[in-house]
């Protein structure tokens, strides 16, 4: 079995299979796995960071399922309840969404949970998301008022990287499903510490490796070979070269390297950025591990124990700013946040314009399935059609997919 692309999607699925008992052949174009969820020494900063601020939630499976398969032992950092704390910087008001454990929300009633000042009513418009099959949110909710403001928009800006109210309803009604309709006990923020690799993909490739099943570097795949209704040969820059009937091929690469390989492959083509930047300095003494910003360039901050991070979701009208004036704008923001006085310290800005595709109903609907019109060829990633936006959870949900569906294959 080969699996093309050393992502989340690609060791997700190249650990369910070496558990299965199917041999693979990892190969990843770039010098190192993780894809768009890596880590790396910064000389600027003299700091291994994150390319990006991941979040993932207690209630995502596919990532315990993962992380557990592979014996990633630095437990994800986060607080003991699913807690949301939040500053306005306009004002300097500051507040905390607390939601209960249970599925049952009665943390809507709670003055000392609830958004303050915030009304029933809100939240009962919010819940009507639920029942949404197509179009976009604001055809389905009011996308005014101090829950969607203060809460409900960042929380979901977040998570589609897209403008919530153009974004899809089907999607935000999936992710609350599996989320905030579980209770707290589902929605608990989970932070990669110290680094994504540590949590993710130094665990998986070591893992890969005792199993005598490595990844393989700098190995870039240039053209696939279809016969009929199968893949007869794929050429890593040296020609064509076949493969055995009974092998699959698992294409676990981003969306645009997958539509030039594969010849009328259909999948999303509109892009949101990401900017992220990091700071070599710690939070203050008792900062939350993660705050949102409302009226501020930045709109989340990260608190580790060597640096602070900012990440900003369709980010497209920050992408062409010069990037220390990126920097001294979140700077000022991290100072009214944290009550910082003190100049700028080592920064460093990351740029990924083309971080998840653009979640909204038209670029959904172009997400293709895993199986393709070649029965020995699968896709896995986050813009595949999993259900879900562009996450880590959606990620290892469609490399465990594409493992089953491909081991099926091999077998049948």
């Amino acid at each position: 079995m080969t699996v093309v692309g050393a992502g989340l999607a690609g060791l997700s699925a190249a650990v369910a299979l070496v558990r299965a008992g199917i041999p693979v052949a990892v190969a990843e174009a770039a010098p190192r796995a993780g894809g768009r969820c890596r880590s790396y020494h910064d000389p600027q900063l003299g700091l291994t960071i994150d390319n990006g601020n991941h979040l993932v939630l207690s209630g995502n499976q596919a990532v315990a399922r993962f992380r557990a398969a592979v014996g990633a032992a630095p437990p994800l950092a986060g607080p003991d309840e699913a807690a949301f704390a939040f500053r306005d910087l306009t004002n300097g008001e500051s507040w905390t969404v607390r939601i209960n454990a249970g599925p049952i929300p009665w943390w809507v009633l709670s003055p000392g949970r609830r958004l303050p000042g915030s009304q029933l009513s809100e939240y009962l418009s919010l819940a009507r998301l639920l029942a949404a099959r197509d179009g976009r949110i604001d055809a389905h909710v009011a996308t005014d008022g101090a829950v969607w403001t203060r809460f409900a928009q960042p929380v979901l800006l977040a998570a589609l990287n897209t403008a919530p109210a153009e974004a899809s309803a089907r999607l935000a009604a999936n992710l609350f499903r599996e989320t905030l309709v579980k209770g707290g006990g589902a929605m608990q923020p989970r932070i990669a510490e110290p680094t994504l690799a540590a949590a993710f993909v130094d665990p998986a490739v070591d893992w890969l490796a005792a199993e005598r099943q490595p990844v393989t570097f700098n190995r870039r795949l240039h053209g696939i070979g279809f016969q009929d209704d199968r893949v007869v040969s794929l050429d890593w820059g040296r020609g064509p070269e076949a493969i055995g009937d009974a092998e699959a091929v698992i294409l676990a690469v981003p969306s645009w390297a997958a539509t030039a390989l594969v010849p009328g492959l259909q999948a999303p083509d509109e892009f949101r950025a990401i900017v992220n930047a990091h700071f070599a300095v710690p939070a203050p003494a008792g900062a939350p591990a993660m705050l949102g910003l409302i009226g501020g360039t930045a709109e989340w901050l990260f608190a580790f124990p060597d640096r602070i991070s900012v990440t900003v979701s369709a980010a497209d009208r920050l992408v062409d700013i010069d990037r220390e004036t990126l920097a001294r704008q979140f700077w000022a923001d991290i100072s009214v946040a944290y009550g910082i006085d003190a100049p700028m310290p080592r920064w460093q800005i990351v740029k990924e314009k083309r971080a998840t595709f653009a979640a909204t109903p038209e670029q959904e609907a172009k997400r293709p399935p895993t199986a393709t019109r070649w029965r020995n060829l699968f896709l896995a990633g986050d813009w595949t059609a999993t259900g879900l936006p562009a996450t880590i959870e959606g990620a290892l949900r469609s490399g465990e997919t594409a493992a089953r569906l491909a081991a099926g294959a091999a077998l049948g």
